[in-house]
């Protein structure tokens, strides 16, 4: 591995949301302004020089879902850092145009850092898009593989049934059962006729008394 990459992955590498990114490149370019404005007395050179580089690592940290962000940060961020160096006189209104005119003045850093940015998101962001891609593919053929050897691929779970529900599936499929039918109405058991009562032969003498 050649060592200008070993040398590469031991920067850090931060995974900043749109929010922070747009953080990080505002205050850098703000320390970095006063720093230029004390060391280099306002150098407009100094302060285009540095801000490319913070360009190039607000585009490379933000992550992958936020990566439109990184154009639309930096210009944010160097309209900040600017105002240190911007030389105005004092009140508001001498500020705004000082301001002004040094956007004017530092519009080709200005382009230069933007297009570095967007650049560097667009190239990020084809390499998510393709590695998506083709995680994806690799997603599909394993389920493809899985669904050949294994038939439909999905496992059916085997549903418990109770004895009942087992017995009532056996009946069903058999058929509708036969109910046996009588031949005609149950006949109910006649008596041959009424039942006699057993008859004297004669009227029943009563004992009489002897005199």
């Amino acid at each position: 591995m050649p060592p200008v990459v070993t040398a590469l992955r031991r920067f850090p590498n931060p995974r900043l949301t749109g929010i922070g990114a747009g953080l990080f490149a505002s205050l850098t370019m703000f320390v970095l302004a006063c720093l230029d404005r004390l060391l280099f007395d306002s150098s407009e050179l100094v302060y285009g020089l540095l801000f490319l580089p913070v360009s190039a690592l607000t585009a490379l940290w933000v992550r992958p879902a936020d990566l439109v962000t990184a154009p639309i940060s930096v210009p944010i961020a160097f309209a900040v850092g600017v105002f240190p160096i911007s030389g105005g006189s004092s009140g508001f209104g001498g500020q705004t145009m000082a301001l002004v005119t040094a956007l004017a003045v530092h519009a080709g850093w200005l382009y230069g850092g933007t297009l570095i940015a967007g650049l560097i998101a667009s190239v990020r962001k084809v390499r998510h898009m393709r590695a998506r891609r083709r995680y994806l593919a690799l997603q599909g053929r394993t389920g493809e593989g899985a669904g050949g050897a294994g038939g439909t691929g999905k496992a059916r779970r085997p549903v418990a049934r109770g004895p009942q529900k087992v017995a009532g599936a056996a009946a069903r499929a058999a058929g509708p059962a036969e109910r046996p039918r009588a031949d005609g109405p149950a006949e109910r058991p006649r008596a041959d006729g009424p039942a006699e009562r057993p008859r004297a032969d004669g009227p029943a003498e009563r004992p009489r008394a002897s005199r």
